[in-house]
């Protein structure tokens, strides 16, 4: 058991799918990624019996031909590693550890294969994952989505390589009261305040500390929450004085934030988010940003519930494809039952239009790898 490591109190919460396995103390998996916890008791019982393994990312070599098989770029089979990786290398910056910045480029370079292999699946993480994220869990979001936006937007690879590590980095100063923050349900106080706007000088100079002094990168970092109209900080910045890596990194960070749900607000549905967003584009300093983003999810992105129109339940798990739908997973059957294994779905033929979102109170239990076509899956129970 000694690469197991005991789940710490806070570390689950009840109406969230559970980020990766939980095993017993032989090993055995009590329960599988994406069992939502449903009560207090269950929540006490992992804290006493549950242990998760974590793991380091490895990058899949460009030459290996298994590199082009999705299957093994299961995003959520290595959604618990992405996140060690994340909370290793901030905090050997926080440390001052020479290795970090490698540490960083080892974790973009994951969620870049991530992204390309598998850009639906990778997308579903941002919206299955979204109830009530911890700030590591927003900052791999940011990462994704910045990878998808730039490359829709047109970057180019090395630009969207260093815009993903800023995506990594730039709340870095944030993290140790991010969540706190995030549960704050009063106005917030000058100090409170104060943090926020200077976290990104804060987390350049913690990356300069470690000798990361990438201009890009450091320009992203610090343009980040700049607006086209000069009312951003922390230098009020304006116009084109902004960089487009900076913009998208903040549409990413605005997206995440208005799909998360906080102490001080309901989360936002994604028909509302893209409403947003579009008025963005009607207004911003590059509408082919935010039109961007709109592309990406489309109307219904992966990750998200739908009903449809012959009273099934399903979560979104590909975008249209040619004069296809997009496709359900369909998890409950029209009289509310769950299916034993998920139903696919194309949203084009007319009993399967999609009649509406599903906004649940708590997230049904899912198996992700399986559903996504990923082998090797353990069953939910």
């Amino acid at each position: 058991m000694s690469e197991f490591v005991r789940i710490a109190p806070g570390a689950l919460t009840i109406g969230r799918p559970l980020p990766w396995d939980v095993h017993d103390t032989d090993g055995k998996v009590l329960l599988c990624q994406g069992y939502v916890i449903q009560t207090e008791s269950q929540l006490e019982q992992l804290f006493e019996r549950g242990y998760f393994k974590p793991r380091v990312i490895e990058v899949l070599p460009e030459d290996d031909d298994a590199a082009s098989n999705e299957a093994d770029g299961n995003p959520f089979a290595r959604y618990p590693d992405y996140l060690h990786a994340l909370e290793k290398a901030l905090a050997s910056i926080a440390a001052g550890n020479p290795e970090a910045r490698k540490q960083l480029q080892d974790l973009a370079q994951a969620l870049e294969q991530a992204c390309a292999l598998a850009p639906d699946s990778s997308l579903a993480l941002v919206h299955l994952y979204s109830v009530g994220p911890t700030i590591h869990e927003q900052i791999i979001f940011y990462a994704i989505l910045c990878q998808l936006i730039a490359h829709q937007f047109g970057l180019n690879e090395q630009r969207t390589k260093i815009l993903t590590e800023a995506a990594l980095s730039a709340n870095l100063a944030l993290v140790p009261v991010a969540d706190k923050l995030n549960a704050f349900n009063k106005v917030l106080s000058d100090e409170q305040r104060s943090v926020i706007r200077k976290h990104p000088q804060r987390s350049i100079r913690a990356l300069r500390a470690v000798g990361v002094e990438n201009k890009l990168l450091l320009t992203i970092i610090a343009q980040h929450h700049e607006q086209a109209d000069g009312s951003g900080y922390p230098a009020g910045l304006s116009g084109a004085d902004i960089r487009p890596e900076a913009e998208i990194l903040a549409l990413a960070e605005r997206y995440v934030a208005m799909i998360t749900k906080r102490a001080y607000r309901n989360r936002m549905n994604v028909t509302a988010a893209r409403k947003l967003i579009a008025n963005l584009a009607d207004g911003g300093l590059r509408p082919a940003i935010p039109k961007a983003l709109l592309r990406v999810l489309g109307e219904y992105p992966p990750g998200t519930l739908v009903r449809l129109e012959n009273n099934e339940v399903g979560v979104i798990t590909g975008r249209p494809v040619r004069a296809s739908g997009p496709f359900v997973h369909v998890v409950f059957d029209s009289a509310g039952e769950r299916y034993e294994v998920p139903q696919q779905r194309d949203t084009n033929v007319p009993d399967f239009n999609i009649l509406a979102l599903e906004e649940p109170d708590m997230m049904p239990s899912m198996n992700f790898s399986q559903i996504w076509g990923f082998s090797g899956s353990p069953k939910i129970p």
